[in-house]
């Protein structure tokens, strides 16, 4: 009688193998085909000058801030919609989808005023030089308008990943991904009769992409929303009442404030390094482009991790939770792994892709190292913090955040201004940050109880 139980465990966890990656690898296409597309427009800007990688790492790093606290904060509703999903409460699911569509719109509109106005003044308070606070304006504001489709984005992000079908992903990342290049290509550097406008140029081709990928993701919900078996019809949705929304929005929030957390203490990292050299920034924009590329593998197993433990919660099956969360956590490190042994042996050849200037790659060798192994940290934190989230402890994962936060700023504080290890000194606070919440996130992770 227990080997049969176990068998059809083993079973069932296949089965759950197979969804993890069956959302897991469209969605990693999707954001490899975009940080491509990123890596393509950073070495078009890097190899212009390293003032255009500093105005990009700072423009971008608040402004992603903000997009990021949109799609933290629908995280709510995909833990809510899984949880239904586990318990064959499809309704139930169906009417925390359709109150998210319907009211997850007002917070990107009040951001996209926001960055169109007041950029200038957050550019000011971040310490941006005024070689690079123009620059940095002008980037924000030709983007800001990708706010306004954000939150029809995140609301049915959270529904295909909810459904289990994120194939659509794949295609819209390479319509957005491989338009963006070709303006860029057109736009930067004045090809087939457009005018040359460079930093402006990149901004334009991103903006005009996130759009033209914004409408095919419109056109696949409307085509084929069957597939989508939470998604919610037009109807479902006008009559959407806003507790639903309120209710995932409380539970979202926190992992919003987390995230707002962890993009904080990163502007204090970039804030710091402007008060080194107004190349710091540019250098540290420049090795995390490349970890951001095996971030998003390991996010995506993420994102995987979240809804199946949604659902395993839901279905109240502690075995299958727990397995869930050790299989995407062994898939992560291998990740981690071949990023570490690719960069540790290809340094200098990965850094030639966004400058040409020996001094500033040969800086950079050690801190490209670092980023790698600092992976196996941040692997952690995101599989093991998705697994908790899906259960719906959101607040713990906020703590761990706080923690981290105050705990990084310090650290970098203290070995940048005190034991003067310049650039070095921050690299070696995000390793100790990302290595220690996760560490103190397994400990929860092992505690948890249905």
């Amino acid at each position: 009688m227990e080997k049969m139980a176990d068998i059809c465990f083993n079973a069932g966890m296949s089965e759950y193998k197979k969804k993890l990656l069956k959302i897991s690898v469209p969605i990693i296409l999707s954001n490899l085909i975009a940080q491509v597309q990123m890596l393509i427009d950073r070495i078009f800007l890097g190899r212009m000058s390293i003032l255009y990688m500093s105005a990009v790492g700072n423009a971008t790093a608040p402004v992603w801030t903000t997009l990021s606290f949109v799609y933290s904060l629908s995280m709510g509703a995909s833990i809510l919609i899984s949880q239904s999903v586990g318990a064959n409460d499809i309704n139930k699911g169906k009417d925390y989808a359709a109150s998210m569509v319907k009211y997850h719109n007002i917070l990107p509109v009040l951001l996209f005023l926001f960055w169109m106005f007041l950029s200038p003044v957050v550019f000011k308070l971040m310490g941006v030089s005024e070689n690079v606070i123009d620059l940095c304006v002008t980037y924000t504001r030709i983007y800001a308008p990708v706010f306004l489709i954000v939150g029809l984005g995140a609301s049915y992000s959270v529904i295909f990943q909810s459904s289990n079908y994120t194939k659509p992903l794949v295609a819209y990342g390479l319509i957005r991904s491989i338009l963006n290049v070709i303006l860029d290509y057109v736009l930067i550097f004045g090809h087939f009769g457009f005018p040359r406008m460079e930093l402006a140029g990149a901004a334009l081709g991103t903006t005009i992409a996130e759009y033209a990928g914004a409408l095919y993701l419109l056109y696949v919900s409307i085509a084929k929303r069957k597939l989508f078996f939470t998604s919610p019809g037009l109807k479902r949705i006008l009559r959407a009442e806003i507790i639903p929304y309120l209710r995932s929005a409380k539970l979202g929030v926190n992992t919003a404030l987390e995230d707002l957390l962890w993009n904080f203490g990163n502007l204090m990292i970039i804030r710091i390094l402007n008060t080194i050299d107004e190349k710091a920034a540019g250098i540290y924009s420049m090795v995390f482009t490349v970890e951001v590329i095996f971030v998003v593998v390991i996010g995506a197993i993420g994102n995987g991790t979240l809804t199946l433990t949604g659902e395993a919660t839901g279905a109240k099956d502690l075995k299958l939770y727990r397995r869930i969360v050790l299989t995407a956590m062994k898939w992560s490190c291998l990740v981690s792994a071949a990023a570490l042994i690719f960069v540790s042996i290809f340094p200098r050849q990965t850094l030639s892709l966004f400058t040409t200037d020996k001094e500033v790659i040969e800086m950079s060798v050690l801190f490209i190292i670092l980023v790698m192994a600092n992976l196996f940290g941040k692997s952690g934190n995101i599989i093991i913090g998705s697994g908790i989230r899906g259960y719906g402890d959101t607040r713990w994962m906020l703590f761990t955040q706080i923690l981290g936060t105050v705990g990084v700023i310090l650290l970098a504080c203290l070995f940048v201004f005190v034991l003067k290890f310049g650039m070095l000194g921050v690299f070696a606070a995000v390793l100790v940050d990302e290595a220690s919440r996760a560490g103190i996130n397994a400990i929860r992770f092992w505690r948890i109880r249905f």
